[in-house]
This record gives C-alpha cells, sequence and structure tokens, in this order.
C-alpha cells in the first residue's frame, strides 16, 4: 500500500517566506503533507495579517480544494517558515485510486477526516476560551 500511495506524491521544496497557499489565487486541488519545516497560516484580519496557528511535520494542507472545494474558499495564507518540503498529491491522481484500490482510498481519506475532527477540535477549544474570557472581564476590552 505505502509503494502505491508514494507514486501518487510529488515532492515540492519551499524557501523562507515562500507562499504556498493564498486567498484569491487559483490553486491546485493538492493534498500536502509537511514532511520537512514549518508552515505559517496567516489570516486578514481588520487589523492586518494575524498569525493563527504553525504547521509541523504531518500535518495536512490544502484540504479545502482537495476535498472539493474552490479557490475562493480558501481564507488563509499559508507560508512557508525556514526551508520546507511538502509531499504534494493532485485530487486527480487519488481518484484513480477509487476503482484499483478503494480501501486505500478508504484510509487516506479516513486520515484526511481525523485531521480536519483535530482542527475543528483545536477551534472549539479556543472559542471556549475567548467566550471564558469575555465572560470574566464582562464584555470590556
Amino acid at each position: 500500500e505505502i509503494s502505491i500511495i508514494a507514486e501518487l506524491f510529488e515532492i515540492q521544496d519551499y524557501k523562507a517566506g515562500q507562499a504556498i497557499i493564498r486567498p484569491g489565487f487559483d490553486q491546485p486541488d493538492n493534498l500536502y503533507i509537511l514532511a520537512h519545516g514549518e508552515i505559517q497560516v496567516k489570516i486578514q484580519s481588520s487589523e492586518g495579517e494575524a498569525a493563527i496557528h504553525v504547521l509541523k511535520p504531518g500535518d495536512l494542507a490544502g484540504i479545502i480544494t482537495f476535498a472539493g472545494g474552490t479557490s475562493e474558499h480558501i481564507s488563509a495564507t499559508l507560508t512557508a517558515v525556514g526551508d520546507t518540503k511538502l509531499l504534494s498529491m493532485p485530487k486527480a491522481r487519488f481518484e484513480t485510486l477509487v476503482n484499483t484500490h478503494p480501501m486505500i482510498m478508504y484510509k487516506v481519506m479516513r486520515g484526511v477526516v481525523s485531521d480536519v475532527h483535530g482542527i475543528v477540535r483545536r477551534m472549539n477549544a479556543q472559542s471556549v476560551e475567548l467566550s471564558n474570557y469575555i465572560y470574566r472581564i464582562h464584555g470590556r476590552y
């Protein structure tokens, strides 16, 4: 199974500060796995650009377009922090597994869903933390 999946990926190298994904630009529908380095995730806020997370090796990126979303759904900029190596798999290559290796496809998608679930759990915890903070200070800041 590993050799079959390995054939689907390409290795992509990025230098420090190089954008990997940006809102407002056409993006390939690739799934990325961070193999080496770190990726900073930033969003545009009313106060400018704000870093909200740092991806570590093993983390996934590109899930929105890989899972069927469009470039318009992308709201964060992903930027390489130092030399960064990604494994990149185009959705079309992955979809070739539907008929030939459905169990591999199932296992990969189960991993993607698990990753998304972790993101949702982290966001929920941060939302509760923010709500508790606002409640403690009675809405003043």
